[in-house]
């Protein structure tokens, strides 16, 4: 099943890139709607436990260098893979309007289920492959469907492929270097070098992104489309944790890196909270803001401990699904008001559209990690794992580290309520009738506040599954 899971939307996607001429915008966004949906009850349905690896499948695939096609989804996986397709559904559906291309969406499908075959892939190499594989449709995204200025959207494209792509090539020796020293490219029994985990640690550091390797990301996100910004933030970024996650958190060698992620981590978090109160952008701000939300995975990871690969797994996935909302809020400001600019978008939303105003307010504090909903958890982990310590950091270090972190969410605090107070609260200058949220905004958005409301109030659903754990899991 998980082999269909990741044809049926890449095949389908293919097929509307190249056919873009013989099918209308509505029908394609349909047609990927009815793909995903496919695609997220296969990824459901293979689940089989949290022991062991479900639906897997190995077959013998490039034998000279001894790379398999193998395919399978762990404890730690799974959840990302779930997440995955069910922003891949997202994005369809909020594609379901008369001017949609249909290369858009096809492109939308083949990102989706390259990120899948990431989060599947049991073998380094063909991991790699999947991941490169969502690189080129994603530079499309950016520079052909922006929002922005076609000479600003063509730069920030070609500012984020160089990035990453610069970031897959040390990624990409240094998978090279570890096989060559272990003699498999399976991920149970990779065991990267010193330089390896180095070289492994600072490719998947550009995806993340990590501080300082970050600076394509906010003009990515100010360039791309709704759904292309939806996709950055709770598809692309995840490859990186995820990678990180399952190379580097397991590594013998964890601790020639630990300290610089940890460090990393904390600042970026202080970091972003800063450059988030200094923008006027919206979509600038959330895009500064998952700087922030990666630095307490990249610290959880830095830990190798229990709280800390709960902390990985569980604010990964609550960033995807709040950064997610955040983004389709932004998009359907700028449906309304034509700008992403707080000052353009203006004052006393909850008086002009309430809904919109509401969802927003919602997923600003669910992203500043109010108790009871997803975001509290994956970072009271993440300083809980800071506070143990953990098995490789030394004390100064980690609580160093803790110490940053707790500054960042007090800065945190700060720029959402500036947020918040600039658009939502209020007298707004006219109280004309502006249009609030229709049914396509409602099912996504409102799809999107379920989840960051049930796991807010019931962790244990996404914890369960993979703790407490051995670190080895991770594999």
């Amino acid at each position: 099943m998980i082999v269909a899971a990741l044809a049926v939307p890449f095949v389908v996607g293919l097929l509307l890139v190249l056919g873009r001429r013989f099918v209308s915008g509505r029908a394609a966004a349909w047609i990927g709607v009815a793909a995903t949906t496919v695609s997220l009850v296969l990824v459901a349905a293979v689940w089989e436990g949290r022991e062991g690896v479900s639906g897997e499948v190995d077959v013998a695939w490039i034998e000279p260098v001894g790379a398999r096609l193998h395919l399978g989804l762990t404890a730690v996986s799974w959840p990302f893979a779930l997440m995955t397709a069910f922003i891949a559904v997202l994005c369809c559906l909020w594609l379901v309007a008369d001017d949609t291309s249909p290369a858009l969406v096809g492109l939308v499908l083949v990102i989706g289920a390259s990120a899948l075959g990431v989060f599947g892939s049991l073998d380094a190499l063909l991991l790699f492959v999947f991941f490169e594989l969502a690189l080129v449709p994603m530079w499309f995204v950016i520079a052909w469907w922006s929002d922005a200025d076609r000479d600003v959207a063509h730069r920030a494209a070609t500012r984020f492929l160089l990035f990453t792509v610069t970031g897959s090539a040390l990624l990409l020796v240094g998978i090279v270097v570890a096989a060559v020293e272990g003699g498999s490219l399976e991920l149970t029994a990779l065991r990267p070098t010193a330089v390896a985990i180095v070289l492994i640690t600072l490719g998947f550091a550009v995806k993340t992104p990590v501080v300082p390797l970050h600076t394509w990301l906010p003009d990515a996100h100010s360039s791309a489309p709704t759904v292309g910004s939806v996709l950055l933030a709770s598809v692309f970024l995840k490859l990186g944790t995820y990678g990180l996650i399952v190379f580097v958190l397991p590594s013998d060698h964890l601790g020639v890196v630990a300290p610089y992620l940890a460090v990393a981590g904390s600042v970026g978090i202080v970091w972003s909270a800063l450059a988030c109160y200094a923008q006027d952008d919206l979509k600038r701000l959330i895009a500064y803001s998952s700087i922030g939300h990666m630095g307490f995975v990249v610290l959880a990871i830095s830990t190798r401990s229990e709280a800390g690969l709960a902390a990985a797994v569980f604010g990964s996935v609550a960033h995807g699904v709040i950064t997610g909302l955040l983004f389709f809020a932004a998009g359907s400001m700028k449906d309304r008001y034509g700008t992403t600019s707080m000052a353009g978008i203006g004052r006393g939303l909850y008086g002009r559209a309430p809904w919109l105003a509401a969802t927003f307010v919602l997923a600003a504090v669910a992203s500043l990690g109010l108790p009871g909903l997803a975001g509290f958890w994956g970072e009271v982990l993440s300083l809980r794992a800071a506070y143990d310590v953990g098995s490789v950091l030394t004390r100064p270090v980690a609580w160093t580290a803790l110490g940053l972190a707790l500054v960042g969410i007090a800065l945190t605090t700060a720029y959402v309520v500036r947020a918040v107070r600039l658009l939502a609260q209020g007298e707004p200058s006219a109280l004309e009738a502006d249009r609030d949220l229709g049914r396509r905004e409602v099912v996504v958005m409102g799809a999107l506040v379920a989840v960051v409301v049930v796991l807010g109030l019931v962790p244990q659903l996404l914890l369960d599954l993979y703790g407490p754990v051995y670190v080895g899991v991770a594999r």
